[in-house]
C-alpha cells in the first residue's frame, strides 16, 4: 500500500514570483502585482493573491488579466532574480535533508523519514522550514505533510497560502474520499469527464470500482486509478532527475501562416540546440515542432530519427519538413512556434542499444 513510516514533505512557495516582487519593493506590499510582459502577446507568469481575488490567474493573457484587474501593476519577470531566491530556499531545505526532488524554482519535495536535525517529526521539519523562510527571506511557504508525494502535494494546497496540512498514514482512505477525481495525478479533464460518464465523481466513489473493471475499462492506468484512490504510492523522492527533453519556444509578434514560420523555427532551434549542448551525456531521439494557432490550439508533430541530428541546422531542417505533416488550412495564423529535442538518453545507455533509432 504505502509506507506507513515514511515522511514526505511539499513545499510549495505562495505566489512566488509576485511575492518576490512585493518584497523587493515595498511599495507593492497589499497591491495587486501581475507578473508578465505588457502587450497583445504575454501571458501571466504569477499573480499575487490581490491579483487573483479579481480572477487573475497564471497563463492567462495578459490583455484578459489587465481587463479583471484594471488596478494591476505589472512587473517583467526577471527570471535570474527568481532562480537565485530559490537556490536560497534549496538551502533551507538542505539544512534538514539531502533527498530534495525539485519540480520547479517554487516547489519540492523531501523525504524527511529521518533527518539532519533531530526533529521528532515531519510536521516539525516543515514548521522549521517554513519558519526559516519567513525569517531569513521574508516569504512564506505552504507545505504538505503525508507518507507519500502526490498526498503531500494535494495537502500543501489545502490551506493556501502561508499554511500547513498533514495527513496521517490512518487518514489517509478518509482524506482522500470526499475530494474530485480530478485531484489525483494524471486525472485531466478528458479521463474526469470520462470517468463522470461511468458515474464517478469523487475518489470514494472511484474506490468502489473493481480494479479488474478499471481495468477493462483503461487498461493497466485503470488499476494504477485504484491504487491512487486508495492512497497506494510508492514512487520516492529522486533528487537528480535527468532532462527527458530540451526545447525553446516563443510567442510570436504578430500571427503568421504556417509558411511564413521557418525563420523562426531557425532561430529557435539554435537556441534548443545550445541547451542541448549542455548535456554533452545525452543524447536526443527525436525532434519535434510545437505550433499553436490564433485561436489557441495546440498542435506538435515529431519524427524519431535513424541516426541523432549533429547540428543545430539539421534540427531546423527536420522541423521545418515537419510543417507538411500540418493539415490545418493554408490561411490558418500561427500565433506561437516552438523547436524540442526529445527522448534524450544516456549516451552509455544508446551504445548498449545497439541501432536505436528508427523512422516513426
Amino acid at each position: 500500500m504505502y509506507d506507513p513510516a515514511r515522511k514526505i514533505v511539499h513545499i510549495d512557495m505562495d505566489a512566488y514570483y509576485a511575492s518576490v516582487e512585493q518584497r523587493d519593493d515595498p511599495r507593492l506590499e497589499g497591491k495587486p502585482v501581475i507578473v508578465a510582459w505588457r502587450g497583445a502577446r504575454s501571458v501571466v507568469c504569477a499573480a499575487s493573491y490581490e491579483a487573483r481575488k479579481f480572477g487573475v490567474r497564471s497563463a492567462m493573457p495578459a490583455v484578459r488579466a489587465a481587463r479583471l484587474c484594471p488596478r494591476a501593476i505589472f512587473i517583467a519577470p526577471d527570471f535570474m532574480r527568481y532562480k537565485a531566491v530559490s537556490k536560497q530556499i534549496r538551502a533551507i531545505c538542505s539544512r534538514h535533508t539531502d533527498l530534495i526532488e525539485p519540480l520547479s524554482l517554487d516547489e519540492a519535495y523531501l523525504d524527511v523519514t529521518s533527518n539532519k536535525q533531530g526533529i521528532a517529526s515531519a510536521t516539525g521539519v516543515a514548521e522549521s522550514i517554513r519558519a526559516a523562510i519567513r525569517e531569513e527571506l521574508l516569504l512564506t511557504a505552504s507545505a504538505g505533510v503525508a507518507p507519500n508525494k502526490f498526498l503531500a502535494k494535494i495537502a500543501s494546497d489545502w490551506r493556501k497560502p502561508n499554511g500547513l496540512f498533514v495527513v496521517r498514514p490512518q487518514q489517509v482512505e478518509a482524506f482522500l474520499g470526499p475530494l474530485p477525481v480530478s485531484h489525483l495525478p494524471g486525472v485531466g479533464k478528458v479521463m474526469a469527464k470520462r470517468l463522470a460518464a461511468m458515474g464517478i465523481a469523487t475518489v470514494g466513489e472511484l474506490r468502489t470500482l473493481p480494479p479488474v473493471a478499471l481495468e477493462c475499462r483503461f487498461g493497466q492506468w485503470g488499476r494504477r486509478l485504484h491504487e491512487l484512490s486508495l492512497g497506494i504510492d510508492l514512487h520516492p523522492v529522486i533528487t537528480q532527475r535527468p532532462a527527458l527533453q530540451v526545447s525553446a519556444e516563443d510567442t510570436l509578434e504578430r500571427d503568421l501562416r504556417l509558411d511564413e514560420t521557418e525563420p523562426h523555427i531557425r532561430r529557435l532551434s539554435e537556441k534548443a540546440w545550445r541547451s542541448y549542448q549542455k548535456q554533452p551525456a545525452r543524447v536526443a531521439r527525436t525532434v519535434v515542432l510545437k505550433l499553436k494557432t490564433s485561436r489557441f490550439r495546440t498542435l506538435t508533430r515529431s519524427l524519431t530519427l535513424r541516426a541523432p541530428p549533429t547540428t543545430a541546422v539539421d534540427v531546423a531542417d527536420i522541423a521545418c519538413t515537419l510543417r507538411e505533416r500540418v493539415a490545418l488550412p493554408a490561411e490558418t495564423l500561427y500565433r506561437l512556434v516552438g523547436v524540442g529535442l526529445s527522448g534524450l538518453l544516456d549516451a552509455e545507455r544508446l551504445g548498449a542499444q545497439g541501432d536505436l533509432f528508427r523512422r516513426e
